[in-house]
């Protein structure tokens, strides 16, 4: 009998190439491939990419450099590059690169096991187009092997707002939904081998429209699972979030507090120019109405400083929202430049302006986060526990807010759903008691 092959993936930026990853996994297990996460003793190294971040190109070219030395050492080693910097960039990688035997788009990676079998017939593999079939519907069951109490569930990809900052449309395509029926299978498959709670995800989840009912309608079909206990979302617009949804937050039980909901800046002449299509009025008008249906929600949040244009007064308005909502987390960047996008070719803030106003807007960030922790203690919550802590006889899990909580005692196994006192808050962490 044959050893197994051994695959090895490295996975860059968001929740949906986490998701991507495991699905690529899966449909090269069925070639006799196992996971290792060791790169030097790997048959096949993947690296899922990510175009949203500065220079991702770049660091990508960077991390095939170091491993030259592998491919030396090991010539039948190959090597792949998947995700959207494989899209976006696929045939100059390959002439670039020579040491790349396979380059796959995040559309494409269905047809991984006819690419891996060109390279057994010593050709190499290019693969970003965007074909017309599903390619969830060309990818085996998922195995049944047991797994952690939570997971990602992709349910959109794609984007048709076309900010003008964002390769997304370009490099994941137009806006597409799967078929509510076969994500509810999926879902099952998921709890029969342990998950506990379910992230939708999405490039623009809330604009879901395989179930009659939208993204509500699918989320009040899963919550009816058995033994699936939490259910979130990520990531979405303003501009999709309909009645139906807002409601779910206050009615369905199985929808965790927590929503990300990126608003990218608080000045509406740079929303115009950014293509948002939405103005700072208008998105705290649609907090207040989630608010007013979940009191509780913690709310997360996307800005971008820097955009080609903004002024000191633009950035103030940014600080003025930001103010007025409170968010629990955010995720802030300066703005750089992403080739073929709109924003690009315009005249850019200077880099010292741009540190200075992300160095401003992260510390009110922080501010509010720590504060609105804090405002926790003495509260009680519902924590899903994931993994062993730092400490013996210790375990942290995620609340309902989607915190990190660590606690110590005896009984608490991985998976275990358990109501807890939060005593005490932490940098980035809560630490509680059992109840």
């Amino acid at each position: 009998m044959s050893l197994p092959k051994k695959l090895f993936i490295k996975t860059y930026g968001c929740q949906m190439n986490v998701y991507d990853s495991e699905r690529m996994s899966e449909a090269l297990g069925g070639e006799g491939y196992v996971p290792t996460d060791r790169p030097e003793e790997a048959d096949m190294i993947l690296l899922n990419t990510c175009h949203i971040r500065e220079k991702a190109a770049e660091k990508v070219y960077s991390e095939l450099g170091r491993m030259r030395g592998l491919k030396e050492a090991r010539p039948d080693l190959k090597i792949g590059v998947a995700g959207c910097v494989a899209q976006a960039e696929g045939e100059e990688i390959m002439r670039r690169q020579p040491l790349v035997d396979l380059v796959v788009g995040p559309q494409s990676y269905h047809r991984l096991p006819q690419m891996e079998a060109r390279l057994r017939a010593g050709e190499r593999a290019l693969d970003t187009d965007f074909p017309e079939e599903d390619k969830f519907a060309h990818l085996g069951k998922r195995p049944k092997a047991a797994r952690g109490p939570t997971a990602f569930l992709t349910v959109q990809e794609g984007c048709d707002k076309f900010c003008a900052f964002c390769v997304v449309p370009y490099t994941r395509g137009a806006e597409v939904s799967r078929p509510a029926a076969r994500i509810i299978a999926e879902a099952r498959e998921l709890v029969e081998r342990g998950v506990r709670e379910i992230t939708l995800l999405g490039q623009n989840v809330n604009a879901y429209h395989g179930h009659e009912g939208g993204l509500a309608g699918l989320i009040g079909a899963l919550a009816r699972i058995d033994g699936l206990e939490r259910l979130r979302y990520t990531t979405s617009h303003p501009n999709d979030m309909d009645d139906a949804l807002i409601a779910a937050h206050g009615e369905e039980a199985k929808l965790m507090p927590y929503l990300h909901l990126p608003v990218q800046s608080g000045s509406d002449r740079v929303l115009k120019a950014m293509n948002r299509k939405h103005t700072a009025e208008g998105y705290l008008r649609l907090i207040e109405r989630i608010r007013a249906a979940r009191p509780d929600i913690l709310l997360s949040g996307d800005f971008i400083v820097g955009f080609p244009g903004e002024t000191e007064e633009d950035f103030e308005a940014t600080m003025a929202l930001v103010r007025s909502v409170r968010y629990g987390q955010c995720y802030s960047f300066k703005y750089s430049t992403r080739p073929g996008t709109p924003a690009a070719e315009r005249a850019q803030v200077g880099e010292a302006e741009k540190d200075n106003r992300l160095q401003r807007l992260q510390a009110l960030l922080t501010q509010q986060q720590r504060a609105l922790q804090d405002e926790m203690v003495g509260r009680d919550v519902s924590v899903l526990f994931e993994r062993s802590g730092r400490e013996p006889g210790q375990m942290v899990g995620k609340s309902d807010h989607l915190h990190s909580v660590h606690v110590a005692g005896e009984g608490i196994a991985r998976g275990d759903l358990r109501r807890v006192r939060i005593t005490a808050s932490g940098t980035n962490s809560l630490a509680g008691t059992l109840l």
